[in-house]
């Protein structure tokens, strides 16, 4: 049995560093091995890149397997050449690689993968599998042809741009814009966004977004992004991206990157254009189409009114021709109308006058009987009246004994009239009594 107090044997961390380094450096799985992986934190620095390669999870998106890489500069130049060559794309952070690599332990800086040899099929292989994937998906969804299937004004010329401030491509598009040799006037409102980098996707739909929030003031949407590494158009490959451009309310014009680059905005914007400066190059194409269109409108108005008037003019010359023979006509036959009417005026005023005899006569009848009529109601209501007058009369009325008292010359109707010593005459049916009155 072992004394507690007894020392274990032990080596230097540098001894065992380097049995480690031994064991990788010989171990045959551990070199020349090619790897899946995915790129992060790629960076160049005095030709040679550093980068990590990492392992996610499918279903859960976290990472399951992370180690360092590196690819020193003599093989980097021509990998990097050919890798850019293949995929159209420069390596970069967040691609799915095929790499070989050898297994490099270090006393000091532990392990590394060196990177000997990168298969760039295999990465345009997965970068074309993603974009068929979002593709066939949005196309089952019907929305490939959506915004294309949008009209278009005229002449667009209130222009919502997503683009970032200050970028090259923005400053190109707007000055094509305002310079165009027409004439023709544009009104453009930038809605600033990230066009490179993790945030662009996010940052181009808070601009759309914010769009919509005023759509009505915009004929379209322009999304462009000018000249730089192609590995940033990496996020322009995004379903939720296309989808919102495929759903949105107004046209969307996609211009990013360069001629041969092509995302999948490219399929479900309305237009696709190669650059910045092509997108105003085809905005302006539509006003001069429209201002084309007005010139030959002007053309064929102009010629089909000199065409009109030259038919008027001969129309009126034709006519001119025919007035003297016409005017003949006319006369002509007025004459014959004139003279038919002057031949039977004899006989119609005969008719008429005949006619309007019996018409008074009829008249003179219903005014006798009328006559005799309201002559007959006015002797009878004289005959009433004199009754009438007989019964009410004075003396009809003293002959049935009553009295007509007076005073002063004034007929008393009320005793209240009378007072003592006043003198009255009564009159009564045959003669009248003089008297005095008592009280």
């Amino acid at each position: 049995m072992n004394n507690l107090f007894d020392t274990p044997t032990a080596i230097k961390l540098s001894q065992y560093n380097a049995r480690i380094k031994h064991a990788v450096a010989y171990a045959p799985d551990l070199q020349g091995q090619w790897v899946l992986a995915e790129t992060s934190d790629v960076a160049v620095r005095r030709g040679h890149c550093y980068l990590e390669l990492v392992e996610k999870d499918p279903d859960s998106g976290m990472t399951v397997a992370r180690v360092g890489a590196v690819i020193w500069a003599n093989t980097f130049a021509s990998l990097s050449a050919r890798f850019q060559s293949v995929t159209g794309n420069g390596f970069g952070t967040g691609m799915k690689v095929m790499v070989r690599v050898n297994a490099n332990f270090h006393e000091q800086y532990g392990l590394k993968l060196i990177i000997t040899d990168i298969n760039p099929e295999f990465t345009l292989g997965d970068m074309e599998r993603q974009r068929r994937e979002i593709l066939n998906r949005l196309a089952n969804e019907g929305l490939i042809e959506r915004n294309r299937r949008l009209p278009w004004p005229d002449v667009p010329q209130r222009i919502a741009v997503i683009s970032a401030a200050g970028a090259a491509g923005y400053g190109d598009f707007t000055d094509q814009l305002a310079n165009n040799p027409y004439g023709l006037k544009y009104y453009t409102c930038l809605f600033q966004a990230m066009m490179q980098g993790v945030n662009t996707v996010p940052s181009v739909l808070s601009a759309l977004d914010r769009i919509e929030q005023v759509i009505d003031l915009f004929d379209c949407v322009v999304i462009i992004r000018g000249g730089g590494s192609t590995t940033d158009l990496n996020s322009f490959d995004n379903y939720d991206l296309a989808r919102r451009i495929a759903e949105f309310a107004i046209p969307v014009i996609v211009g990013i990157g360069h001629e041969r680059d092509v995302t999948v905005l490219d399929y479900v914007a309305a237009m696709r254009v190669k650059t910045p400066t092509a997108a105003a190059e085809w905005l302006i194409g539509r006003g001069t189409d429209a201002l084309a269109h007005l010139a030959e409108l002007r053309t064929t108005v102009v010629s089909t009114a000199r065409d009109m008037v030259s038919r008027y003019r001969e129309q009126l010359v034709y006519y001119n021709s025919l007035i003297p023979s016409a005017a003949r006509r006319i006369v002509d036959t007025s004459r014959l109308r004139l003279s038919h009417l002057a031949s039977t005026i004899p006989q119609v005023a005969s008719n008429r006058l005949t006619g309007e005899r019996t018409r008074l006569s009829h008249h003179l009848d219903t005014i006798q009987a009328t006559l005799s009529i309201q002559l007959e109601r006015q002797r009878q209501r004289l005959v009433a009246l004199t009754d009438k007058v007989t019964l009410l009369s004075p003396d009809n009325t003293l002959s049935r004994g009553y009295a007509l008292v007076s005073c002063d010359g004034k007929v008393v109707t009320d005793a209240s009239q009378l007072h003592a010593g006043n003198q009255i005459t009564v009159r009564l049916r045959d003669g009248q009594v003089n008297a005095s009155v008592d009280g």
